[in-house]
């Protein structure tokens, strides 16, 4: 994210220092977007290079001790929510100085750009990426700042957490829910023309973007060549949509902590590791159908015992189907008191919410085999 100044810009309105800062990232991202060609927009190739860009050298400097020298004894949440106000405020100080160079004409050069290098882009058009290439370094960094915040680890040479990075930071959805998402978050005035704008010729063009550049670039050109109101508009989108890319951040990142903590502690707390393994995955597997928080926990639970108890039980890891008579007579074959796996089964049954019936039943029977030791 923008570096100058953090604190002023995390407490203040709007600042001199704060479009500073901006005009100074416009500044570095117009040297990057010179570098493309017009293929490299209209084939989404330039998101392939921004991300290279924005990412590279930032994750080597940006990491937990990066943040506690410069917030030390502040909780995440407090950090995290003053950072996602910020990015929101930087995004609409860009949104006002490149609206004013759109034009209608804009939309019509997308869906034909060619093969022409870099010099035969339009000025406009050159703008255009200028904003989008902002908007997403600032959104693909404020993420990536999130997750550092709440101790997720993120990789991004392994291409599941990097398309992790992706998918959380760009949360808007294509065809309707864009249209209605983005219209809702403007003056009723101007939806009408959104809606319209958004059914039009640039949408058509859009769509020959792949995958990503397109999606971004969709969701960008509906400011451009609505009359009056384009600048507003930008200033309200790009606020918005960073808005929302940070509190989407936010709520995936601190779930993942959350989970993450339950698996810590009960792997610090269990006195039966390997079988703690067992139960837990009996609860979780007392659905028919397995809840992404639950196969959260068991991916952390399984790595937290690994690292702290050497633990690695092979003949789970290669089960298809768990037979709860297994789990008793592992159960009924151990010394001592099991009330630490009753804990487990609890804290597994209502890490996606509450306790359902087939759970209880689990449960109830576990709570049995453990008065028999």
């Amino acid at each position: 994210m923008i570096e100058a100044p953090m604190d002023a810009a995390e407490t203040e309105p709007d600042t001199d220092a704060d479009r500073k800062a901006v005009e100074e990232e416009r500044a570095e991202l117009k040297a990057f977007v010179k570098g493309l060609s017009a293929d490299d927009i209209k084939s989404g190739n330039w998101f392939t290079k921004l991300m290279t860009q924005a990412m590279s050298s930032y994750t080597e400097k940006v990491d937990w001790r990066y943040f506690q020298e410069r917030y030390e004894g502040v909780p995440a949440d407090a950090i995290v929510d003053q950072r996602i106000k910020m990015a929101a405020r930087y995004a609409a100080l860009e949104g006002g100085l490149s609206a004013g160079a759109y034009t209608a004409a804009v939309a019509a050069t997308l869906g034909s750009l060619g093969g022409a290098s870099a010099a035969t882009v339009p000025a406009a058009v050159a703008t255009m990426m200028v904003d989008v290439a902002f908007i997403s370094r600032l959104q693909l960094r404020l993420t990536y700042d999130i997750a550092v915040l709440y101790r997720v680890p993120l990789d991004l040479s392994d291409p599941d957490d990097m398309w992790k990075l992706v998918r959380v930071a760009f949360t808007i959805k294509s065809g309707e829910a864009v249209r209605e998402g983005v219209a809702k978050a403007v003056p009723a005035l101007v939806r009408p023309l959104i809606k319209r704008f958004f059914s039009g010729e640039v949408l058509t063009a859009s769509k020959a973007l792949p995958v990503v550049g397109k999606h971004l670039l969709q969701r960008n050109v509906i400011k451009i060549g609505i009359p009056l109101v384009g600048v507003p508009l930008a200033v309200v989108l790009n606020r918005y949509t960073t808005l929302l890319a940070g509190r989407h951040a936010q709520a995936v990142f601190r779930n993942e902590a959350r989970v993450i903590e339950i698996a810590e502690n009960l792997s610090r707390g269990s006195q039966h590791p390997q079988l703690m393994l067992w139960v837990a995955w009996l609860v979780i597997k007392a659905n028919r159908k397995i809840a992404d928080d639950e196969a959260l926990l068991m991916r952390h639970l399984v790595q937290k015992v690994r690292e702290r108890h050497q633990v690695v039980d092979e003949q789970l890891a290669h089960l298809v189907d768990i037979d709860p008579g297994e789990v008793w007579r592992r159960m009924d074959a151990e010394q001592g008191d099991l009330s630490d796996l009753l804990n487990v089964a609890d804290r597994v049954a209502t890490v996606d919410g509450d306790v359902n019936a087939r759970e209880k039943a689990v449960i109830a029977e576990l709570r049995e085999h453990c008065r028999r030791v």
